[in-house]
């Protein structure tokens, strides 16, 4: 929307904008955010920026916090969800240093801009294109206690099938039929719709959207391909319109991988394409899927390192009671042409040399984005940095069901970690790949780990409601 300081001062004149909202990103991808009238900000403001305590950000430890966030004017957008007219901007976090400051290297923008440098220094690209989907779940209405006196959820769809008999008009969706159904059962498409709209006045392109397969409220919104700092900002900002649209229309959307028992799950598949000198590089009329070697070797390093890349990509507890058998979600190190069963998709529909790709199907948006596609790129790299190729590893291609396979042929197979804590383990051990050139920190590791260490011992303590439906009367 804005390419200076002074296309910034034009709009909050020409906008009359009151407030200037600046956006920034926790350890866990969620917003944080500050506000100023908009008469304080000046080109001072751009320069030196606004000071916040990064320790509580889960970045910094405490002796060394004090840090300045310096807004980027190229992510100016004009906040639809403010009644107040308020501009909009994300940016990156700085260490305090004389004479300049300098990056912090813990901040996910940076990293992520940090991973787009070592491609562009290692000569296999100059540019990545992801394209995340974004399925979520639609409620309206949901509720849950954790206490000593009661350990209880529930959500509520009007559409779903558990109210056939409540409903009063007949408009119920049966369990596990909703892909792409249409009114009137299709409830929130103005909604969505909505979404949509926002996301474009945004500069965020939309291919599509659509009701998903889950009967209770699922769907699914699509932007186009995009450059993949310009597709982490907006990641950010999707689930942001998102959220704030849902609740104006009286819905509360969530993005948990697995918030409903026997329902399918949301994940966030992760198309990608690396282009050098603006030719695709992972094209090739000859190569299995009309890929080429690069792009073989590409999804290699993250076959190899699939293990650890799901405590970033997959980095909560639910995220692994949605990556089971049975529901389209993947659990076999292994890659295809059209298959949904193997964790790395190659869509036969794309065609054209600037279109060949393949899609991460693991991914789910309780990620933070930044880290989830910087490690995505670096374990691609280091695929093609040490020629690990896919097939000689025996990691397909699967051109089959791997859900229809024999109990002895599974076993033949490698697996998803089957828990955070399993994931976490294989990136203790494996991340040599996310710190080379610096990308990814080691203490940030470090701090990440142990924090979600801490989540998983916390969750564990807690009794779940089934465990009575199991445990209580023996």
């Amino acid at each position: 929307m804005a390419k200076s300081i002074q296309d910034i001062l034009n709009i909050i004149k020409e906008k009359d904008i009151k407030m200037v909202d600046f956006k920034m990103v926790d350890i866990n991808g969620q917003y944080r955010h500050v506000t100023i009238p908009a008469e304080n900000f000046s080109e001072d403001t751009m320069k030196s920026g606004i000071g916040f305590d990064a320790s509580n950000y889960g970045y910094a430890v405490v002796e060394k916090s004090d840090m300045v966030f310096i807004p980027d004017p190229d992510t100016a957008v004009i906040d639809p969800f403010c009644s107040i007219p308020t501009l909009s901007m994300t940016g990156n976090a700085m260490v305090i240093a004389s004479p300049e400051n300098k990056p912090l290297a813990q901040y996910p923008r940076n990293i992520i801009r940090a991973a787009v440098d070592y491609m562009k220094k290692s000569g296999v690209a100059d540019e990545m294109k992801i394209l995340p989907e974004f399925e979520f779940y639609l409620f309206d209405d949901v509720a849950w206690e954790v206490s000593g006196r009661q350990i209880a959820a529930s959500v509520d769809a009007v559409q779903s099938y558990w109210n056939s008999a409540v409903e009063g008009k007949g408009v119920v969706v049966p369990k596990q039929k909703n892909y792409h159904i249409a009114k009137p059962f299709d409830i929130s498409y103005e909604c969505r719709s909505e979404m949509c709209m926002l996301m474009k006045d945004m500069g965020i392109e939309i291919n599509y959207h659509h009701p998903e397969v889950a009967a209770s409220g699922q769907f699914e919104i699509e932007p186009q391909l995009g450059e993949v700092v310009h597709m982490a900002d907006a990641t950010m900002m999707i689930k942001y319109i998102i959220h704030n649209t849902a609740l104006k229309y009286g819905k509360s959307a969530t993005f948990m991988p697995k918030p409903i028992y026997g329902e399918a799950g949301s994940g966030m598949h992760v198309h990608m394409i690396l282009f050098k000198d603006g030719q695709p590089v992972f094209s090739d009329d000859n190569g299995y899927s009309n890929l080429s070697e690069t792009a073989h070797y590409f999804m290699g390093g993250l076959l190899k390192h699939i293990g650890s890349l799901c405590a970033l990509t997959n980095p909560s507890t639910n995220s692994f009671k949605r990556l089971v058998p049975g529901f389209e979600a993947p659990v076999t190190v292994g890659y295809a042409t059209s298959n949904r069963s193997a964790v790395i998709r190659i869509p036969a529909y794309a065609k054209s040399p600037d279109k060949r790709r393949f899609e991460l199907r693991n991914p789910d948006a309780t990620c933070n984005p930044y880290f989830c596609y910087a490690a995505i790129l670096m374990a691609g790299l280091d695929g093609v940095k040490n020629k690990i190729d896919p097939h000689a590893n025996g990691w397909g291609p699967y051109d089959m069901n791997l859900y229809h396979l024999s109990d002895e042929e599974k076993a033949k197979l490698s697996h998803l970690p089957t828990s955070l804590d399993e994931a976490l383990n294989c990136l203790e051990a494996d991340h040599d790949y996310l710190t080379e050139g610096g990308v990814f920190p080691e203490e940030l590791l470090k701090n990440f780990i142990a924090a979600k260490r801490a989540e998983c011992a916390e969750l564990a303590k807690i009794p779940n409601p089934a465990e009575f439906d199991k445990y209580y009367n023996l």
